[in-house]
């Protein structure tokens, strides 16, 4: 790619090409069709991402992203509060809410036990997990986790510290195939992998 003749549009480009997925042609593209829009079109744009930044929230209960203390879908009354799903991150929450096919709480864990990144259970929101079902009143936890070595690591960790209490574990039924991304997966084979998920075997 030429080099960039402004310093003001290199700039630009600069810091949209640190979005993930963008290239540097990408950014150009972007920063250039911010510059045919009116100044209150990229005001209203940069004022949105300020605004994110500093108002956004993070559930207090299930960590979740959030407007408030606490997410909308914990406040909801009509939720099954006897159900926790446990994901990885905020986007899987979005992709089992697309499916309609859940209607119980969530527990986002923020990450996966990954030895090779540096991640141990101690940077996972595990310990606000196993805090919330020893407060009581939670029947089912399911594991909808990627079903990689990593996922499947973090599954088996905290079975073994909820193996001395009644709660029925369960993880989804691999519609999702094995190496897939949560995320990527189609909104029909993941609701009937919740569906028909399956007790979770942490003997295997």
């Amino acid at each position: 790619m030429s080099e960039i003749s402004s310093i003001l549009l290199d700039n630009a480009v600069n810091e949209f090409s640190k979005l993930p997925g963008i290239g540097r042609k990408t950014a150009l593209r972007m920063v250039l069709h911010l510059l045919r829009q009116s100044e209150a079109d990229v005001s209203a744009f940069s004022n949105a991402m300020i605004d994110l930044k500093q108002g956004i929230h993070y559930c207090k209960v299930c960590h979740n992203i959030s407007d408030s203390d606490v997410c909308a879908i914990c406040a909801d009354a009509s939720r099954d509060d006897k159900t926790i799903c446990v994901v990885e991150n905020i986007k899987d929450v979005m992709s089992i809410e697309n499916t309609q096919q859940y209607k119980g709480l969530y527990h986002v864990l923020g990450g996966v036990i990954s030895p090779m990144n540096g991640v141990g259970p101690a940077d996972l929101e595990i310990a606000s997990l196993v805090e919330r079902v020893q407060q009581g009143g939670i029947e089912e936890l399911i594991f909808a986790l990627s079903p990689t070595m990593e996922g499947d690591t973090t599954c088996f960790y905290i079975s073994r510290r909820l193996q001395n209490t009644s709660l029925k574990l369960t993880v989804l039924a691999r519609g999702v195939a094995v190496g897939d991304e949560l995320e990527y997966a189609d909104e029909v084979t993941l609701g009937r992998s919740i569906v028909n998920r399956m007790p979770f075997d942490y003997n295997k």
